[in-house]
C-alpha cells in the first residue's frame, strides 16, 4: 500500500510537471488540467474543513465562557454575515467590496506595521547577539527602509521634503522589490522541494522516515 501511494503521488506530480512543458494542444495538458482541477476543489474541500473547525473551536470557547469570547462571537458574526452576502448579493457586489475591504485593508495595514517593527527589533536582537556585518546590514536595511516609507510628521519641510519626494520612493522601491523578489524565490524553492518530497515518498504521509 505504501509503495502504491508513492507511485500515484510520483505520477500525478510528473504528469502535472510535464504538462508545462509540451505544446498546448496535447492530451498531456489536458490531463495536467483535469488534475489541477481535482487538486483545487480538495484544497477548496481542506478550507471548508478548516472554516468548519475553526468555528467548531471558537463555538466551544463561548459555551465555556472563556477569556476572549467576544472576539470569538465577533469571528462568528462577520464569517456568517459575509457568507451571507456573498450568496444572496453576489461577489461582485459593491457592498460585499465594502464589507471585505473594511475589514481586510484595516487588519492588511495593523499586520504590516506589526511586521515593520517586528523586523527592526528581530534585527536589534541579532546585532546583540550576533555583531557583524551582515547583522548591522539587516538593521540598517530595515531603519532606512521603515523611516524611508514613513511619511513626515510636519509635513513639507524643506529640505527634508526632496528626501521624501526623490530619495524615499528609490529605497522604498529597491529594497522592498529585492525582499519581495527573495521571498518569492524562497517560496519557490520551498515548494519545489516539498512536492519533490512528496513525489518520492520522503514525507511521513507516505511512509518515509
Amino acid at each position: 500500500m505504501r509503495v502504491f501511494a508513492v507511485a500515484i503521488a510520483f505520477s500525478v506530480g510528473l504528469l502535472v510537471l510535464l504538462g508545462y512543458f509540451v505544446p498546448s494542444e496535447t492530451l498531456l495538458v489536458d490531463v495536467r488540467l483535469v488534475l489541477v482541477q481535482w487538486a483545487v476543489i480538495l484544497a477548496a474541500v481542506a478550507v471548508l474543513v478548516g472554516v468548519l473547525n475553526l468555528l467548531g473551536v471558537h463555538w466551544q470557547k463561548i459555551q465555556r465562557r472563556q477569556k476572549g469570547g467576544a472576539y470569538s462571537i465577533l469571528l462568528i458574526v462577520s464569517l456568517f454575515s459575509a457568507a451571507v452576502l456573498g450568496i444572496f448579493v453576489g461577489t461582485d457586489s459593491p457592498t460585499l467590496r465594502f464589507y471585505l475591504e473594511a475589514i481586510i485593508i484595516p487588519a492588511e495595514a495593523t499586520l504590516m506595521a506589526l511586521l515593520a517593527v517586528t523586523l527592526v527589533y528581530a534585527s536589534a536582537r541579532l546585532l546583540r547577539h550576533r555583531p557583524d556585518l551582515m547583522s548591522f546590514l539587516f538593521l540598517g536595511t530595515a531603519v532606512i527602509t521603515l523611516f524611508a516609507a514613513a511619511p513626515l510628521p510636519f509635513g513639507k519641510v524643506p529640505p527634508l521634503n526632496l528626501l521624501s519626494d526623490f530619495l524615499s520612493p528609490w529605497l522604498t522601491q529597491v529594497f522592498a522589490t529585492a525582499g519581495s523578489r527573495g521571498i518569492l524565490i524562497g517560496i519557490a524553492l520551498g515548494a519545489i522541494t516539498t512536492g519533490l518530497r512528496a513525489m518520492f515518498g520522503i514525507d511521513r504521509q507516505y511512509g518515509g522516515n
